[in-house]
């Protein structure tokens, strides 16, 4: 019998009252002579993991059976830290006090012991072993001291600042950013030791800080050569003839002004009284083959990186924006999603098919949208604008039908950074027009397709899921709203619909951006799993990302799955084996997908301090977007830039901070500061290493 690490924790739980050596382990689980040695190492495995711990005498148990938890360690800038609890275990953040950290740094994987709960659900405990160092590198600030010098790490989590001996330090001079190797991680009485292996330039440089940000997180910015030589030679392979041929068919992409991979085509035929929309998806498994070194590299990256002024691609070039991208006029290979809708937009019938079409024309977002409110006298227009007309009325109906289904509207803005001679021009708002609606319909009708068609096969694949709302925050939520008369039914019975017709209730009004951030910071994260739970915001009961393999690991996956399966039966074997798989690569997209967006706030945050360097002393006015107990973030109008008001600059009054109700209230004049109230301010610090915009109250509301 295989003992895989789920069914070895299973008999632990059940059979073993206490910590055992592996000999004792083996001989209680029933474990053959055969299998001891890949036992043993199955269990050495799971305590290098965490789901085991050893313990003196060689002995191993289970963490929750000897009050200890596994997990990763979060530092903060004041030396203290959380332990976040490996997915194992079913308990709450972990406190871990200064004193008590025994030489972990942020991200080492750790066993903390839990020693108390000062408040219920709030453990506080005690560093006892480090698993695995998760710190093979720091960047940070070089600050000369003597002959030798300190490196002061920009990622403010690391709370130890690494020493480098003179002759480590690679000529770095006084404040430089480096990229420091550790070679001698902390004890009690030591500081990490370390060694420069490579100069990155001066601080307050912005191409040097956006590159200290991506040095942090580890990312790769280039391919290894051989990677980009599998990929060069398999762009040249010849076009597969298994294909339905769809080049006749009118195609078109509809991408951003300076999008370079085209992973998306569309087209749209009339059907009687209903529509066949067509969205063709660049095949990109045709060339990432499954355990190749392209499919390795892009199982790691997990996602491509978009932040505001470049991407760092998951695949090389040569396949994202070459062999894969849908340009006009060039025949690539795609795989086609057909779906019937009857004139109401209710969907019929869905067909997949492996293809090769043939992109008759490139259109810009502005280009389409511009055609759809003016239309155009141009020829070469006249060929798209039925269709482009028909698109359009489709899309309004599926997006009408979404939200009515219980498709949640957030109006969060995003940001728009306008870069010329590496310096940050403008600042504005991304615009959301008609032609970001008729894709972004298309895409999602596609996506929720695809997940049907799997599901009502019964076979695995990676979904994108979005669970429901934990009630205790919802309550919070629906009492703190309760006081600007705005109603909400109980936790328990709360559906997407409500929540949409909340926002569609506010729309407009001065609550309606403190509406959309709170209710925003209510919802769990959207992850990638291959349990298929639905989609809450969307209000799908199965989706899964298929319509952009060039850029997400998940999509790649989920092409893979479609086109072994389209005309052949998934046995029982196969989907015990595929589930499985799935686990791991959902975990690891999930991840790289947090790390991404974690990149591109970090770069946009850098961005805005940039731009804000030759505005100290300039006054604006804001809106409060959060309240702490240190002060409060505001939202400045016009260059949409967040800034800190410090609670110690606010010099009229001893401020007390009500966190269930996001307000600031002074102890004696009674003035507020909460989510949402409109506040003038003057920039009195802008700190580029922290990212950071200091802001000061000028005058009551």
């Amino acid at each position: 019998m295989k003992l895989t690490e789920a069914r070895i924790l299973a008999l632990l739980k059940k059979k073993v009252s206490r910590p055992m050596k592996i000999s004792e382990l083996s001989k209680q689980l029933g474990v053959t002579e055969a299998d001891h040695r890949a036992f043993r190492n199955r269990i050495k495995d799971m305590a290098v993991q965490g789901s085991l711990v050893k313990i003196r005498g060689g002995r191993y148990g289970l963490p929750n059976e000897m009050n200890l938890i596994t997990g990763k360690l979060h530092g903060h800038p004041n030396g203290f830290g959380f332990v976040i609890p490996d997915k194992h275990h079913d308990t709450n953040d972990v406190y871990v006090h200064r004193k008590s950290m025994n030489e972990a740094m942020h991200q080492d994987h750790v066993v903390v012991r839990v020693e108390s709960e000062k408040e219920p659900g709030r453990p506080e405990g005690r560093v006892i072993k480090i698993l695995q160092r998760n710190t093979p590198n720091i960047v940070g600030v070089y600050e000369t001291f003597g002959h030798d010098g300190w490196v002061i790490p920009t990622e403010a989590k690391h709370f130890h600042d690494v020493f480098i001996p003179g002759k480590n330090r690679k000529d770095a001079k006084n404040g430089q950013i480096v990229d420091v190797k550790i070679e001698t991680y902390p004890t009690r009485h030591q500081p990490p030791v370390g060694k420069v292996i490579e100069i990155l330039g001066k601080s307050n440089d912005p191409e040097v800080e956006v590159q200290s940000i991506l040095r942090k997180y580890g990312v790769r910015q280039g391919f290894q050569p051989k990677v980009l030589k599998e990929a060069k030679a398999v762009a040249k392979g010849k076009m597969p003839e298994d294909r339905k041929d769809l080049t006749d068919l009118l195609t078109f992409t509809i991408d951003g002004e300076r999008a370079k991979d085209f992973d998306d085509a569309v087209s749209l035929e009339k059907m009687g009284e209903g529509y066949r929309l067509g969205v063709h998806i660049a095949d990109v498994s045709h060339y990432v083959e499954e355990n190749s070194h392209l499919d390795e590299e892009a199982f790691e990256r997990g996602t491509s990186i978009y932040y505001a002024d470049g991407v760092i691609p998951m695949l090389p070039e040569v396949l994202s924006n070459e062999a894969c991208s849908l340009r006009p006029e060039e025949e690539r290979l795609t795989l086609s999603v057909f779906i019937d809708f009857d004139r109401q937009g209710h969907p019929l019938a869905t067909q997949i098919h492996k293809s090769i079409i043939k992109s008759h024309r490139r259109f810009t977002y502005t280009e389409v949208a511009e055609l759809l409110e003016q239309g155009s006298d141009k020829e070469s227009d006249s060929p798209f604008m039925k269709t482009l007309s028909d698109m359009h009325h489709l899309s309004q109906t599926l997006r009408k039908h979404r939200f009515k289904n219980g498709s949640v509207d957030f109006h969060v803005p995003e940001p728009n950074i306008q870069i010329e001679e590496d310096k940050v021009k403008e600042i504005g708002i991304v615009e959301h027009n008609v032609a970001h609606q008729l894709i972004e319909e298309f895409m999602l009708a596609t996506n929720q397709a695809v997940a049907l068609s799997l599901h009502e096969k019964d076979i695995p694949c990676i979904h994108r899921v979005h669970e429901s709302p934990d009630p205790t925050k919802l309550f919070e939520f629906k009492e703190f709203i309760s006081s600007f008369g705005l109603k909400l039914s109980t936790p328990d019975k709360i559906r997407s619909q409500d929540l949409n017709a909340l926002l569609k209730k506010i729309e407009g009004t001065p609550e309606e951006r403190m509406v959309n951030t709170l209710l925003l910071r209510t919802m769990k994260k959207a992850r990638y799993s291959p349990s298929d739970p639905g989609h809450y915001c969307l209000g799908f009961e199965h989706y899964a990302h298929f319509t952009s393999p060039i850029r997400r690991y998940p999509d790649l996956i989920v092409h893979r799955i479609i086109k072994k399966y389209l005309v052949h039966k998934c046995s029982k074997k196969e989907k015990k084996a595929l589930f499985a798989s799935l686990s791991e690569i959902s975990e690891q997209s999930t991840q790289m997908e947090i790390q991404a967006m974690s990149i591109e706030r970090e770069i946009i945050s850098l961005r805005r301090a940039q731009f804000m360097m030759d505005k100290i002393g300039k006054t604006f006015y804001g809106i409060i977007t959060g309240v702490t107990g240190f002060g409060f973030f505001a939202e400045l109008e016009n260059v949409f830039v967040e800034g800190l008001v410090k609670i110690s600059s606010i010099m009229d009054d001893y401020y007390l901070f009500i966190e269930t109700e996001h307000k600031l209230i002074g102890q004696k004049r009674h003035r507020v500061f909460q989510i949402g109230d409109r506040v003038k301010v003057r920039v009195t610090n802008v700190d580029l290493s922290r990212r950071q915009i200091d802001l000061q109250v000028m005058e009551e509301r």
